[in-house]
């Protein structure tokens, strides 16, 4: 074979090969896998199944767009069924067997006390949409929800200044509740306010009956109110079969999505709520978000600030990963100390020194469609303080122990 005829073979045997490569559809980027670890069944389930919905709607706009590192998010969901043993296992499981870069996870301090120490072990990261008591800070944990500085105080302040000064404290029998009525109890000391009764129900409890008598005999200003989960359901009711409607409420763990869920009939005329965010706040960011989570659950659904706090986490984890390049944990963790994002709220800043937020202050006042009017609004953005500055850090924690 001459040597034109030889270059010839070579060019048709080189255009057949490159032929082929170019039909041979690429394999698809394998997927960024978050965990989203939420209560699907159990007593805290009607609050935390709209978190869910929350991140999905998060996870489906950021693939709609693109993706993250030209790869799509997939969401590994797995049932804390309300039970913080549970979330442990599956929080392991989710960070070993299905090797998720991040989670997003949980609504009681009891369920957040058990991942703290499977987060940090592997030092993994995790996205906690909830106010809370305060008292922590992991270096594997970013803060998303309200401090204490941000929802307790402020709540308490305005209800002894806007209800009265005689306070009944209920609350579920956990670590969130009796944290918050120690500074709740301080608070309404320094307030000239008087405490005439706390007490604490358990998670999932039915049982109201006691509790409202006493409010009758008792007649308190106001209840300040941290029950969580499925016993704000029956709680409401003995007020309302008890003719209490008038007795105000203050509630530091109900928004619009646990109303609507629990299938709270008849709104309670004088139940009040602190959060940063309402569905009823003004402005387009909220329209839309507003629009596009009803667009994708329904027109019936209300969206709440536990709900916007679980979307923009996605959102700040997200900008972060673009950042870092890069899904890994570590990489990611150091980047979401400097990120900052427009909220249906208002700004979301990362605050460094303690992996909590600055977030602005509301208090809403309930209507019979399952959302709240404003009544109170802090005007600027609150640095967190996840240890309210009147202690020092060594006496919150002694504070911790149950009193």
């Amino acid at each position: 074979m001459n040597t034109s005829r030889r270059f010839g073979v070579a060019v048709v045997i080189a255009l057949i090969v490159l032929a082929g490569a170019l039909a041979t559809p690429r394999p698809a980027p394998p997927p960024i896998r978050i965990g989203v670890l939420h209560s699907l069944t159990g007593t805290m389930a009607a609050s935390e199944r709209p978190l869910v919905d929350a991140l999905r709607l998060a996870v489906e706009e950021t693939n709609a767009a693109g993706g993250l590192l030209g790869r799509p998010i997939e969401i590994v969901l797995a049932d804390s069924r309300s039970d913080p043993a549970a979330a442990a296992a599956e929080a392991e499981r989710l960070i070993v067997a299905e090797r998720v870069s991040a989670l997003f996870a949980c609504w009681t301090s009891a369920c957040r006390k058990a991942l703290l120490p499977v987060v940090e072990k592997h030092r993994h990261l995790m996205f906690y949409p909830l106010q809370y008591e305060g008292l922590e800070q992991s270096p594997n944990i970013f803060y998303t929800g309200l401090a204490p500085n941000q929802q307790i105080l402020p709540g308490t302040r305005w209800a002894l200044d806007h209800l009265g000064k005689k306070v009944y404290l209920l609350g579920s029998d956990y670590i969130f509740p009796r944290t918050a009525n120690r500074i709740i109890r301080d608070l309404a000391r320094a307030g000239g306010g008087t405490l005439v009764a706390e007490r604490y129900r358990p998670l999932g409890d039915a049982g109201f009956d006691a509790i409202v008598a006493e409010l009758q005999d008792m007649k308190p200003d106001v209840v300040l109110n941290t029950l969580n989960g499925d016993s704000n359901l029956h709680f409401f009711r003995a007020l309302h079969a008890a003719g209490l409607d008038a007795l105000p409420v203050m509630s530091f763990s109900i928004a619009e999505g646990e109303l609507r869920a629990m299938g709270l009939a008849k709104a309670h005329p004088n139940h009040y709520a602190v959060w940063s965010y309402f569905g009823s706040l003004p402005g387009e960011a909220n329209r839309r978000f507003v629009a596009a989570f009803q667009a994708r659950y329904g027109r019936d659904r209300m969206t709440s600030g536990p709900i916007e706090a679980a979307y923009v986490s996605l959102k700040l984890w997200a900008q972060a990963v673009r950042d870092a390049g890069s899904e890994k944990p570590g990489q990611v963790n150091l980047l979401v100390q400097e990120q900052s994002i427009a909220a249906p709220s208002g700004l979301f800043a990362v605050d460094r020194s303690t992996r909590h937020m600055w977030r602005p202050v509301r208090i809403g006042k309930e209507r019979a469609d399952s959302g709240f009017d404003l009544v109170w609004d802090s005007g600027v953005a609150l640095r967190p303080m996840p240890f309210p500055d009147y202690r020092s850090r060594a006496a919150w924690q002694q504070a911790q122990l149950p009193p």
